[in-house]
């Protein structure tokens, strides 16, 4: 029995813990990226509404906890068991996993510009920063490797892109546009064939694991914080591009929808997190929509968004705590 295994036994509560320690999922993080969608969806609530009570604050506040306590997390995995982190980054699908702790940062900052802004300005900068390591990590390690194959790909993959797409959002009213447009390019033209990719595994290879199905909801990410991100680089206008961005990321959305006898099969796990913030990003964009434009349908489009996200959220969130004390999650698999 090697060290690890040992770890994992549950000979006492210590190697337990241990166990639990050396096996918590890089994909935790994306935890605080459907929270902080969540919360940033409640804002937009708010201010169109005139809202009297603050939701959104204490979101912010629980965001902001569940952030540091994942961090703090990790890095103990990191000292006490890096060989564990250095495995994960090795991995052709967890990879994709590490940018949702920059983009963690990028929308607390997002979220906490209008009650912290120098606060903001910091997550934004050190945001932006780790976002573009990963990023040139990420696409360094996909150009020289030898182990990636056409069943590795999966919707996981636009993470490190969606990552450079968000930094407009709170780069341009924080002051700097060239630095938002530097990044939104990178985003935006490597989303396209990492587009074409994955709908090529889509259509001529079989479907990806049933676990990994909720991930088909990123590919909603891309269009709608897009559309969010130009609409801030233009000013706010919403011009006919912004709506090529919106338009498709609503069409994906109801594309997802005729699938759903395949998500209702889906057992509980980590990745159903990934529900959360695609749907946000679509609640936001739809709130976007709704001020800048107009028009019944985003009136009544934006409360049933926000109604499914605050429901889709809260459900799992519960789901995450029972599993998280049954210890079904950070475990081996």
């Amino acid at each position: 029995m090697n060290a690890t295994t040992a770890a994992t036994t549950p000979a006492g509560a210590p190697a337990a813990t241990h166990g639990r320690l050396a096996h918590m999922p890089i994909s935790m993080f994306s935890i605080v990226m459907g929270l902080a969608g969540t919360t940033i969806a409640l804002e937009k609530a708010e201010l169109l509404w005139a809202w009297s009570v603050s939701p959104s604050a204490v979101m912010l506040a629980l965001t902001a906890l569940v952030f540091v306590a994942i961090s703090l997390a990790y890095l103990a995995k990191f000292v006490l068991h890096r060989q564990h982190v250095i495995a994960e980054f090795n991995h052709p699908i967890r990879l994709s996993f590490f940018p949702t702790i920059s983009i963690g940062m990028l929308l607390l900052a997002i979220a906490s510009m209008s009650h912290h802004p120098g606060v903001s300005l910091y997550l934004w900068a050190v945001g932006s920063a780790v976002q573009l390591l990963f990023t040139l990590a990420i696409l360094s390690n996909w150009m020289h490797h030898e182990k990636f194959q056409v069943q590795h790909s999966n919707p996981a993959w636009f993470i490190p892109i969606v990552g450079n797409i968000l930094v407009p959002i709170a780069g341009v009213p924080l002051g700097y546009p060239e630095v938002s447009w530097f990044y939104f390019s990178i985003g935006l033209m490597m989303w396209t064939p990492l587009l074409a990719v994955l709908f090529n595994r889509f259509f001529f290879h079989p479907m990806i694991p049933s676990k990994l199905l909720p991930t088909l909801f990123i590919l909603i990410a891309p269009p709608a914080v897009g559309f969010i991100s130009w609409v801030k680089l233009h000013n706010g206008v919403v011009d006919d591009t912004a709506r090529i961005f919106y338009y498709f990321a609503l069409f994906i959305t109801l594309l997802l929808i005729v699938q759903a006898k395949y998500f209702i099969k889906v057992s509980f796990a980590l990745p159903w997190w990934a529900y959360t913030f695609p749907v946000a990003a679509l609640t936001i964009a739809t709130s976007v929509m709704l001020e800048k434009v107009g028009g019944s349908f985003f009136a009544m489009l934006f409360p049933l968004l926000l109604s499914v996200l605050v429901v889709l959220v809260s459900v799992v969130c519960v789901r995450t705590v029972i599993a998280m004390m049954r210890g079904e999650i950070c475990v081996p698999e």
